[in-house]
């Protein structure tokens, strides 16, 4: 019988465990983008993607060589055809037999697939996460560990007289923000002032469950933790970017992060990572363990401090949480999250890493911007800019600087990494994921306006995209991980 490995006592022990690591863990997802850089830690670690973005030059990510066009419905199908192509099967059984899966995505067929492959997926069930990922759950389970939301509302309502009704019951006034419980929040949320608003938006609210909240003036921050079995671990905040018509078509739509140390204030970070580990501390009552990704708003003109949404995976943001100074002193945030599925007992201090990663001096400044196709337009891509370093110019424009497989080496705020999403030969049309920028520095001023530099980027990064004018695509293409999960 084989002798049990003694407990990982400490981050040296564990940082050398996965450095080591034998066992095959697979990121499976239309691109590498949300855990780019994590094979820099973790011996193993492959990339399982449907986009092209390398081009075949990264030695960690595989992409099937055969990828006839079809017709995608979210990050979930695409997953599902990864793992059931036979180039991907081939692909991992070379490896052994065994392993881990990853996703940001994923459900009961992708549960199945994975188990006849052998893989486990390490989250946790797709059935508890969709009920989670709920935003009227979300509330509640907030509510109950004293983490509340915005003044709010929850019910259904057929009519705009119903839904004056609910918000004068619970004294919200009338200018409301309203949200279903599932989808990417810059689509399933509404802004209502008034009749106008709730025509246009009414069939996507009637018939469903309602989260009313009165409209406040907020700062918005993202945090992303892990809920190990020593405690829930808090990761850097980070302020959002939602709705610059330069990046996205879609109101209020997540199009980026800027992580820095003053992302909120001194009393608010402390707040917010109260909330957090409340939060996590009550996931774990509903057999919740992992990653998890959530969203705290600051009342401007009252300075309380809500909770938002949840989103029990991986996210959009994950990307910024692996290069921050706190996860070089100690380890990528993702990798605890690993650890709890790794067959490994470990032991650390949650709290000292906690007020370690508390620190400003813990966390260093980055951005990234998610390019999508804003206009109006359908065309057959015949150039794109190609994944790697670009380097910005006094005069706005770019230049490609050198090759990299990710944007751990860029050198100061000149510089940034372009990950390539749509190639030559696919379609690119509104809302269309042309690709993603990371570079050092903000790219959001204080009051949320796209920086100059920004701006050049965007402009400078769209003008290396050229094509021909095409009927509508017979085929949409998948779409990027964004920062909800959802194609």
């Amino acid at each position: 019988m084989a002798q049990a490995r003694p407990a990982l006592r400490g981050l040296p022990e564990i940082r050398s465990y996965l450095r080591t690591n034998r066992t095959p863990v697979y990121f499976v997802s239309p691109s590498a983008f949300n855990l780019l850089g994590i094979d820099r830690w973790l011996q193993g670690f492959f990339y399982v993607n449907y986009y092209d973005s390398f081009e075949g030059n990264h030695p960690r990510v595989f992409v099937p060589s055969e990828r006839p066009p079809r017709e995608f419905q979210s990050m979930e199908d695409v997953n599902n055809y990864l793992l059931a192509h036979k180039e991907v099967v081939d692909f991992m059984g070379r490896r052994g037999p065994g392993g881990k899966a990853t996703c940001v995505m994923f459900d009961a067929q992708t549960e199945e697939l994975a188990g006849e492959l052998g893989l486990e997926i390490v989250h946790p069930p797709a059935e508890l996460r969709r009920r989670l990922d709920s935003k009227i759950v979300t509330t509640r389970l907030g509510e109950e560990a004293g983490a509340p939301s915005v003044p709010n509302v929850l019910g259904r309502a057929a009519s705009y007289e119903e839904l004056g009704a609910l918000a004068a019951a619970a004294g919200l006034g009338e200018d409301l923000v309203v949200q279903t419980p599932y989808g990417d929040s810059g689509r399933t949320t509404f802004f209502i002032r008034g009749r106008a608003d709730w025509d246009r938006h009414a069939q996507d609210m009637v018939g469903e469950e309602l989260k009313v909240m009165k409209r406040i003036n907020c700062r918005a921050a993202a945090v992303e933790a892990v809920l190990t079995r020593h405690g829930t671990l808090v990761g850097p905040l980070m302020r959002d970017l939602t709705g610059h018509p330069e990046l996205t078509p879609y109101a209020g739509g997540w199009c980026g992060n800027d992580i820095f140390p003053d992302a909120l204030s001194p009393e608010h970070r402390a707040r917010a990572r109260e909330l957090i580990q409340r939060f996590g501390a009550r996931l774990g009552q509903e057999g919740y363990r992992g990653f998890f990704e959530v969203d705290v708003l600051a009342d401007t003109d009252t300075g309380e401090l809500y909770l938002g949404e949840l989103n029990p995976r991986l996210s959009g943001a994950t990307s910024m949480t692996n290069v921050t100074a706190g996860a070089y002193a100690d380890l990528p945030l993702f990798l605890f999250h690993l650890l709890e599925y790794m067959d490994v007992d470990y032991e650390i201090d949650v709290d000292e890493i906690n007020e370690r990663w508390a620190r400003v001096e813990s966390v260093d400044t980055w951005s990234q911007i998610v390019i999508k196709e804003t206009d109006d337009v359908v065309e057959l891509i015949a150039q794109a800019p190609r994944t790697g370093v670009f380097k910005l110019d006094d005069a706005g424009g770019v230049r490609f600087a050198r090759w990299a497989n990710d944007w751990h080496g860029l050198v100061d705020e000149s510089e940034g990494f372009f990950l390539r999403v749509a190639e030559p030969g696919e379609y690119r049309y509104k809302g269309a994921d042309l690709g993603i920028l990371v570079t050092r520095g903000r790219l959001q001023t204080d009051d949320n306006q796209l920086t100059d530099r920004a701006r050049q980027w965007i402009a400078a990064l769209r003008a290396q995209f050229g094509g021909t004018p095409a009927a509508v695509p017979p085929v949409v293409p998948a779409s990027v991980p964004l920062k909800m999960g959802h194609a």
